[in-house]
């Protein structure tokens, strides 16, 4: 049996339009994901509240970055003082734990600096956009 051409042009509309559907559907569906909004990210929701009222300067930040990978923790912090917060522990590496701090720069507050330590030694920094 066959179908008259407008009936199979129609079912080929109908398939297109399904498939455009569905792709806008996953599209949202994966901007619903927690990596994907921007006041917080997989893992990165404060653990604990240090001092609300931290905000890191130009000059903290510029110190910070002469600090090399593997330098003390305690040095970091003398320079950086209490952040912000805490944020959850998490496993980098087989049997290594790492703690996170955050602190909100001073002179752009959407923008957080994210501090990572293995034990005693600092490990490296982020920024994270919020």
């Amino acid at each position: 049996m066959q179908y008259p051409k407008s009936e199979r042009f129609n079912s080929r509309q109908l398939m297109a339009g399904g498939v455009v559907l569905l792709s806008f559907g996953l599209l949202l569906d994966l901007h619903s994901l927690p990596s994907f909004l921007s006041k917080r990210t997989s893992g990165e929701l404060c653990q604990e509240v240090v001092q609300s009222q931290t905000k890191l300067s130009r000059q903290q930040l510029a110190r910070l970055l002469t600090v090399p990978e593997g330098d003390k923790k305690q040095k970091v912090q003398e320079i950086l003082k209490d952040p912000y917060c805490k944020l959850v522990d998490l496993q980098v590496r087989v049997g290594a734990t790492a703690q996170r701090e955050a602190y909100q720069l001073e002179f752009e507050p959407q923008t957080w600096l994210v501090v990572l330590y293995e034990g005693d030694q600092y490990a490296g920094y982020r920024f994270n956009i919020r």
